[in-house]
């Protein structure tokens, strides 16, 4: 029986998908990741959005452009279609998977084949398997969706958690596109909520200071940012930004009210020390949303 949909429900299946992300995550910053991409002839920007991208096949551009939505097209298109000529979208998907099992193995060691992974890794893939029957209006899930599922526990859990992120991230795509905003100025929202520094949104994606200031001030014109030389979320721009975190994670719910509180907590209970090592080795900035946080 699927639970019902509430703000204490929600706010679960939102702590479930954090606690999990850093897992999925690491694969970003995986020095093993970048190695793969390195054999295959591809830099790691290249890499980046090749192998991300690889499940939908050979895609153009702009096709990335659209699904990946904030970063500045011009630095998809200096890797995207020119990958597809360094090798293929399969040999990109596999190094991907072969670059987060090296991590994974090297930063958990035993931690991989343990009796808490396995079960982490059930919870996992019943959660995301769920969300198979729902493909519509999530290409870049649908895609993902379609890729074969890995044996080894410590890489069901990585793919479940990719699936799992990816359906949330094109329900996130739909509401900041019914919000009225673009890829940069959900950037830049994003940065004067507080969440991330605003340089690290505006130089990881690529986005120019004065692309990224013309951004804000569209966004002071109509009313979500304030005046201040940092620029701040108003009322109405917190109000706004809000309702989209919300219809994301309604969007984004049903594998977890699916799965179930009971079988939440515990499977957040079991990732949180996997997340957590490799978020130390990886991501620091993420180390604080994991040490003190419960399902």
């Amino acid at each position: 029986m699927t639970q019902k949909m509430n703000r204490d429900s929600l706010a679960l299946a939102r702590e479930t998908w954090r606690t999990l992300e850093p897992y999925h995550g690491a694969v970003y910053f995986s020095p093993e990741a970048a190695g793969r991409y390195d054999e295959l002839g591809a830099d790691a920007r290249t890499g980046y959005f090749a192998s991300r991208s690889a499940a939908l096949g050979a895609a153009s551009a702009d096709l990335v452009i659209a699904t990946f939505y904030n970063f500045n097209p011009q630095l998809v298109r200096r890797a995207i279609p020119a990958a597809w000529g360094v090798a293929t979208p399969q040999q990109f998907a596999a190094a991907r998977l072969a670059g987060i099992d090296a991590t994974l193995r090297r930063i958990l060691g035993a931690e991989v084949s343990s009796p808490a992974m396995a079960r982490a890794a059930e919870l996992a893939r019943t959660a995301a398997e769920v969300t198979v029957d729902h493909p519509q209006g999530r290409p870049l899930f649908a895609a993902h969706a379609a890729l074969p599922w890995p044996s080894a526990p410590h890489l069901v859990l990585w793919h479940a958690q990719t699936l799992l992120r990816e359906f949330r991230g094109d329900g996130h795509v739909g509401a900041l596109l019914t919000a009225g905003l673009s890829g940069i100025e959900a950037l830049v929202t994003h940065a004067a909520a507080g969440d991330v520094d605003a340089g690290v949104l505006r130089d990881s994606r690529a986005w120019t200071p004065q692309q990224w200031g013309q951004a804000v001030q569209s966004l002071r014109e109509r009313g979500w940012l304030d005046d201040g030389p940092q620029p701040a979320l108003t009322e109405e721009g917190a109000r706004r930004r809000a309702e989209i975190e919300h219809t994301t994670d309604r969007l984004a719910a049903l594998p977890y009210l699916t799965l179930g509180p009971t079988a939440c907590v515990e499977l957040c209970s079991l990732v949180r020390p996997f997340s957590l090592a490799v978020a130390k080795e990886l991501m620091p900035w993420a180390v604080g949303r994991l040490s003190g946080g419960s399902a």
